[in-house]
């Protein structure tokens, strides 16, 4: 069994809640978008870490990373990569490939949307955790956490890292 943080779209932010968030994770999964090195440098100080790069990102980054990352956990087939568009929707990059050959987890970001579909006719979950960072039109910061058991998805949970109210000073 491992347990996941999902995060995608910093955009050179690492808010310090997902330290919080992702206190009880086994690994942390970013769909790109990292926005600086720094970011990749304080997660994997936090917890092992696994990415791909974004359209953002520069050459320090995909020195690092790879555009797709397909890989096992436990026995789930997880392809990780940034721009994959959605069930129904997916983008001409990996169409042709998730169609002919679909892995059981399909895990992008881009949009800056928050979703989590089901696409019955490849049988596979897609995740798409909306954003960590604050640049884009998002109004909520969005991280995800969710357990691999076996072949199985479990406890998937939406966090939403609403906008902290500044506190008045004191005095």
């Amino acid at each position: 069994m491992k347990k996941i943080g999902l995060l995608t779209d910093t955009h050179g932010l690492l808010d310090e809640r997902i330290y919080h968030y992702f206190e009880e994770v086994d690994e942390i999964w970013h769909a790109g978008d990292w926005g600086s090195l720094e970011v990749f440098s304080k997660l994997q100080a936090f917890k092992p870490v696994r990415g791909v790069w974004g359209n953002i990102d520069g050459q320090d980054i995909r020195s690092i990373f790879p555009k797709h990352n397909r890989f096992r956990c436990e026995e789930m087939d997880v392809w990780l990569t940034h721009i994959g568009g959605y069930p129904g929707k997916y983008d001409p990059s990996v169409r042709s490939e998730i169609q002919a050959n679909p892995p059981k987890l399909f895990i992008c970001g881009h949009s800056h949307i928050l979703k989590v579909i089901y696409d019955p006719k490849l049988k596979l979950l897609h995740i798409n955790p909306g954003s960590a960072g604050k640049y884009g039109f998002q109004k909520v910061q969005t991280i995800v956490r969710f357990v691999i058991d076996g072949n199985k998805i479990k406890d998937l949970e939406v966090i939403e890292l609403k906008p902290t109210t500044p506190q008045p000073p004191e005095g």
